[in-house]
């Protein structure tokens, strides 16, 4: 026997891979690793009598039995899906053809006409009295504005079926409109939402109110303010000249188109919301593209404004620009809790208490240098 027929440890013979006990299959480039596949924990061990079941009892009797017979190991759990969820909120997406939109849009505008006329009807029985409502900015802009002649500037009905359309058709309409924009907001609502996955449908109640309510504000600031400043800066234009005899129905379609244009004017800030809802822009973006959205704001309130003039159109344009900001604020905030990040309350407080002080100290300027004084019509605050 040569040396080389010796096994360096225990002096066995053999070549390595045959019969040494620390030799592996994989030595061996020939060997076929089908006879080891019991050694996979998944995989079925082979019955008794094979090949691989004689090479379990050679190595080592019962440990080869205990391990030929043991359970394999329980998978562990698979890993989360981070993409389930929105799987779960694409299956509850409405999947509708183009047909089913256009159905589900007649069925909205539907409803939307039905709640509005049974408002309609409703505010027909106080149709004098919406009447006087919807006059009183115009009396409280020509007070103290008299005719060539020495008269009070009156507002007069020059066709026989003027004035049945004012009482009866456009003041219980647009009161209607402004009475039911929970309503209609609601079944704008309707119609985009199975567009939407299901965390952002929870916007619903706050989408519904909060567009409503700045609906509303919208109207309100042209009720209170804009027409009056609108209506007086219209009237000192040519009063010298010109008799100044207006009609109820071209007094009331101006009452009509500011108050939905501003109406609509304050709806900036859901508007700047939701595209930031749908990550169509971002807070980043916005500031830093203030000077040009002032310039779109203006060109906007030209087109809309139906005067033309100066004064109205920056009273649309003002508007516009502080609902700008706060539509940036609560783009902001949406972004913190998107991103789980917390509010920084002292910043928030900081600025607001900068800001103040700032208006008070001119505030006192004023009315210590130069005699300003509170008083209870607009601007409320003069000589």
């Amino acid at each position: 026997m040569s040396s080389e027929d010796k096994d360096p440890k225990d002096g066995t013979t053999g070549t390595p891979g045959e019969g040494s006990p620390d030799s592996s299959f994989y030595d061996d480039p020939y060997h076929d690793e089908s006879d080891h596949l019991y050694d996979d924990p998944y995989a079925n061990p082979p019955e008794g009598g094979s090949a691989g079941g004689s090479a379990s009892s050679a190595e080592g009797g019962a440990g080869g039995s205990a391990a030929a017979g043991s359970k394999p190991p329980p998978s562990p759990p698979p890993p989360p899906d981070p993409g389930a969820d929105d799987a779960d909120d694409e299956d509850d997406m409405a999947r509708m053809s183009f047909l089913e939109h256009l159905e589900e849009l007649r069925t909205r505008i539907l409803r939307a006409l039905g709640g509005l006329l049974v408002v309609y009807v409703l505010c027909l029985a106080f149709a004098t009295d919406l009447l006087s409502f919807v006059l009183a900015p115009f009396y409280a802009a020509v007070e103290g504005f008299t005719t060539k002649s020495g008269d009070p500037i009156k507002i007069i009905n020059i066709r026989p079926l003027e004035q049945f359309q004012v009482i009866y058709i456009k003041v219980p309409l647009i009161t209607a409109v402004f009475l039911g924009a929970p309503w209609l907001m609601y079944q704008a609502w309707q119609f985009i939402a199975p567009g939407l996955y299901r965390k952002e449908k929870r916007w619903a109640v706050p989408f519904i109110f909060i567009t409503a309510t700045l609906f509303i504000l919208g109207g309100m600031f042209c009720y209170f303010v804009a027409l009056r400043v609108t209506l007086q800066f219209l009237l000192t234009l040519s009063l010298d000249q010109v008799e100044p005899y207006i009609s109820v129905s071209e007094y009331l379609n101006l009452f009509i188109i500011l108050e939905i244009g501003l109406g609509l004017v304050f709806q900036l800030p859901v508007l700047i919301f939701f595209f930031t809802l749908l990550r169509l822009t971002s807070p980043r973006f916005l500031l830093r593209n203030v000077r040009y959205a002032v310039l779109i704001m203006f060109v906007a309130a030209a087109i809309i404004t139906p005067t033309g003039d100066p004064l109205t159109m920056t009273l649309f344009a003002g508007p516009m620009i502080l609902l700008y900001f706060i539509g940036i604020g609560a783009s902001w905030l949406l972004v913190l809790r998107r991103e789980g990040r917390r509010l920084p309350w002292f910043r928030i407080l900081l600025t607001l208490g900068v800001f103040f002080a700032v208006v008070a100290g001119i505030v006192v300027y004023l009315h210590l240098y130069h005699g300003y004084e509170f008083s209870a019509q607009f601007p409320w605050f003069g000589r």
